[in-house]
Formats: structure tokens, C-alpha cells, sequence
């Protein structure tokens, strides 16, 4: 509860040191960086945090904080994401919607991390994934296209809603021939697919994740080995899909089977294609935008969660575009 007193400040009571130290975050960093953007002083003695500065500072703070009340309660860690987050969407009015992310709790990772959208296109993103069996994700590295797909997919593969999950990328060299890597023809595929076995060991740690493709109820690989089958009862993804090829793409698109669903992620500004080839995904996006049952949605560079030094290089790599 947050009280105003005769100082012009507002007290809030934090509930356990955990919480203060995640509102607080490493050496106070969280704290500086909703001064910076509220303008307001805030200072943290022992589980009371005192807000001061004039009735608009005051307010703005206060409601930040109150935004990210459900990660700081839960000792969950915040970051930089999180605050602008909270900023954009008060001013942008969109209070309500934003104070809705802290109840869209998809899961726990295997270190007890609650996993949740962390912007309001994220949010977006998932209540698309849901709702629709198609869906294309454009966006950015780091802005959790492919990670936010593989903790729905997980969850709902536990809900027994579907059979298995699929996913898939294309192997497309970069820097590297294939021929030149050692082993098989898997070993050669697997760090093309390196990044879905990541976000597969954090969910459900690494002897789980093995033992369920040793079933086959998980299945990770190259976007050749989709060819001629029919996925049916499948949460299928696919992964890096701007580095697919039009033939690859509807091929592709058509082993959706019954109760499938498809999420198709890919950043269009990243493409290993060879010159004068056209992304699959690009087409694809152009071709089903007004079909009935394809969710189409775009995350930008204020979307990335991960370091926040990834932002700028995106954004700084953005202007020089432009």
C-alpha cells in the first residue's frame, strides 16, 4: 500500500528482502534508472523505499514500480527491459494492459524463473500463438520470437494438448561450409539447431529434454527432414525462417496436419541467403496477411530482452539502414 505523508513523498513497505532486492537490482542499478526516467529520488532503508519529488514524479514513479509489482514480489529479477517497458506503456495510456503481463504466467524454467511476455508485443504475441494455428513472428534478435514459442509449445505439449513438438530451421552456412564441419550429417546439422536445444535445456533441463527425444515426443531438426510428412497433433516451429527459399517455405507450410498448430519466426533484416535469392518468409508474410486464421505479428528493437546493449547495436544498425 503506498501512502502519501506531509514531506511530499510516498512510502511503500516492501514484504521480504528478496523483493528488495529485486526492485533494487544489482548495486541499486533498477532504483537510478527509474530516477532517471521519473525524475523523482527514491531511496531503499531496510524494506521501506521512499519516493520523493513533486506530484508528477511522485506519480510516475510510484506507478512504475507498481507495474513491475508482480516480478519484484516473486524476487524475480528485473531489468532495464522491464522499467521502459513500464514507462512506454503509461505513456501510451496503456496502464491496464500492461499490469495484465504480470498475470500471463506461461511457466517456471528449471531454476524456478517465472516465464512471462515482458512487453506488451510480446504479450500480443503470444495471445496470437494461442488463438490462431498460424502464426508468423518478425523481429529482431533477442526480442524472444523463438523462446516465447518453445515455453508455449512446452506447456501445451504438458497440458496434452498436442502429441510432439516439432522444431525446425533451416541450415543455411553462414561464414562455414557444411562440408567442412566434422562428423555426420547430424553432427554437421546440430549447431545450425543449437539454439532450440538452449531454450529446450532451460525449460526443462537437459536430462529431461534428452529423454523425451529419445521418445520422440520432442523432435529438433533441419528444415529438410519436414519433407513428405504429414505433422498431425504437433506444435510445430520454425525457427530463423527469413533463410528459407519459396519452394521451402510452402513445402513446409503444407505439413500442417489436424490438430497442428505452426509458429513461423524469423528476423527479416538478418538474411544468409545468397544474393538475389528471395526470403520465403518475406513472401509467405506478403501472400497470407489477409487469410483468415494467420496471426502476423512484428516485435521490434524495444522488444529485445536481452542485454541491453543488443538494443542499441540493433537500433544503431536500424539508422544506418534508414
Amino acid at each position: 500500500m503506498i501512502e502519501a505523508n506531509a514531506s511530499a513523498s510516498f512510502c511503500l513497505d516492501l514484504p521480504n528482502t528478496d523483493a528488495a532486492l529485486a526492485l533494487s537490482g544489482p548495486v541499486g542499478k533498477n532504483l537510478e534508472l527509474i530516477e532517471a526516467l521519473t525524475g523523482a529520488s527514491i531511496v531503499l532503508r531496510g524494506l521501506q523505499l521512499i519516493i520523493g519529488g513533486n506530484n508528477t514524479q511522485l506519480e510516475r514513479a510510484a506507478s512504475v514500480i507498481e507495474l513491475i509489482r508482480p516480478l519484484w514480489t516473486e524476487g524475480q529479477s528485473i531489468s532495464a527491459v522491464d522499467i521502459n517497458s513500464a514507462i512506454r506503456s503509461l505513456d501510451n495510456g496503456l496502464r491496464q494492459a500492461h499490469s495484465e503481463l504480470g498475470e500471463q504466467v506461461l511457466a517456471r524454467s528449471k531454476q524456478g524463473k517465472i516465464l512471462r511476455p515482458r512487453t506488451l508485443r510480446q504479450k500480443s504475441y503470444v495471445e496470437a500463438m494461442e488463438k490462431h494455428d498460424l502464426t508468423f513472428a518478425l523481429g529482431p534478435a533477442g526480442t524472444g520470437k523463438t523462446f516465447l514459442a518453445t515455453v508455449l509449445a512446452v506447456r501445451m505439449l504438458t497440458q496434452r494438448k498436442f502429441e510432439r513438438l516439432v522444431l525446425t530451421r533451416p541450415a543455411v552456412e553462414a561464414g562455414e561450409r557444411l562440408g567442412f564441419l566434422p562428423g555426420d550429417l547430424q553432427q554437421k546439422v546440430d549447431p545450425y539447431l543449437r539454439p532450440l536445444y538452449d531454450a529446450l535445456h532451460a525449460l526443462l533441463g537437459l536430462e529431461k529434454t534428452t529423454t523425451l527425444l529419445e521418445k520422440g515426443v520432442i523432435e529438433v531438426a533441419p528444415l529438410a527432414y519436414m519433407r513428405g510428412r504429414t505433422l498431425d497433433e504437433a506444435f510445430v516451429i520454425l525457427d530463423e525462417a527469413q533463410n528459407t527459399t519459396s519452394a521451402q517455405m510452402r513445402m513446409v507450410l503444407t505439413r500442417l496436419g489436424e490438430r497442428s498448430k505452426m509458429v513461423i519466426t524469423g528476423d527479416d533484416s538478418q538474411m544468409d541467403l545468397p544474393s538475389g535469392q528471395d526470403s520465403g518468409l518475406v513472401e509467405a508474410v506478403d501472400v497470407l496477411k489477409d487469410i483468415e486464421g494467420v496471426a502476423i505479428c512484428r516485435l521490434t528493437s524495444t522488444d529485445i530482452i536481452r542485454h541491453q546493449l543488443v538494443q542499441k547495436v540493433v537500433e544503431a544498425y536500424e539508422r544506418r539502414k534508414n
